[in-house]
């Protein structure tokens, strides 16, 4: 039985690959900021990491936020883990990172260069954005009398059941580097989705297509955040848009 240690494991994609873990018959430890015994902001780090990462052969992190401190939780975790000697380390990052001038990707970025350093066995993951994340901004945009977008900016969402499923997957292999990307099925401009989603959810609004300006935008616009060639999701963002 191995022994995985998942951080962020209360939240959309750890609680998932908890499960996919759990399934298989191995010791899941879960840590976020609220969950018993392993309850830890990893930004602040200390005793309690220390003690969730004891005895452990994979950790699986999946902990992150857009708000800040991403780079300190990867410094706190990395060091419990070399003291722990964690002999893997299984990270999901964003498909972009490294092409996307935003705040959170630059960040994000970061954190993939702190674990390709660490001296840890370590695997890395990117995705394209879930259906999930999506699906909330839309909702968000349609509170609107007209729903605004931006124009030119297309997007390859993804499922993250089948994220949670590559990832347990990974997590019970051998340390593996950077593996393949992993994009949605299809790529769609942010006015078509919106479509899609105000069909679902039975509601109308105009859709209006707004350019903007800035490095950020016109990477987007481009498509650095996009991977055509490597749609393996199976899920389309419309059947997701079925199940809600």
């Amino acid at each position: 039985m191995t022994t995985i240690l998942v951080t962020g494991g209360t939240g959309t994609l750890g609680r998932l690959v908890t499960e996919r873990l759990r399934g298989e018959g191995n010791e899941v430890r879960v840590l976020s900021r609220h969950a018993e015994p392993y309850a830890v902001d990893l930004r602040e780090g200390g005793p309690v990491l220390d003690g969730a990462v004891a005895d452990v052969d994979v950790i699986v992190h999946c902990a992150s936020t857009p708000r800040g401190g991403d780079e300190r939780a990867a410094r706190n975790l990395i060091g419990a883990a070399r003291r722990a000697g964690v002999p893997h380390l299984v990270h999901i990052s964003i498909v972009g990172v490294d092409r996307v001038p935003f705040g959170y990707y630059k960040s994000k970025h970061a954190v993939e260069k702190l674990i390709e350093e660490s001296g840890l066995g370590w695997t890395l993951l990117r995705t394209t954005q879930f259906h999930d994340l999506v699906r909330t901004v839309l909702r968000s945009s349609a509170k609107l009398p007209v729903m605004l977008l931006p124009a030119g900016v297309a997007v390859q969402p993804i499922e993250v059941a089948e994220v949670a499923d590559r990832l347990a997957e990974l997590a019970l292999r051998p340390p593996a580097g950077r593996v393949a990307d992993m994009g949605g099925p299809e790529v769609h401009t942010s006015p078509d989705l919106a479509r899609m989603y105000l069909r679902a959810a039975g509601r109308r609004r105009p859709v209006l297509s707004v350019p903007l300006t800035g490095r950020t935008y016109r990477t987007f616009r481009a498509g650095g955040h996009l991977v055509p060639e490597q749609a393996v999701g199976k899920r389309t963002f419309e059947e997701h848009l079925g199940t809600r």
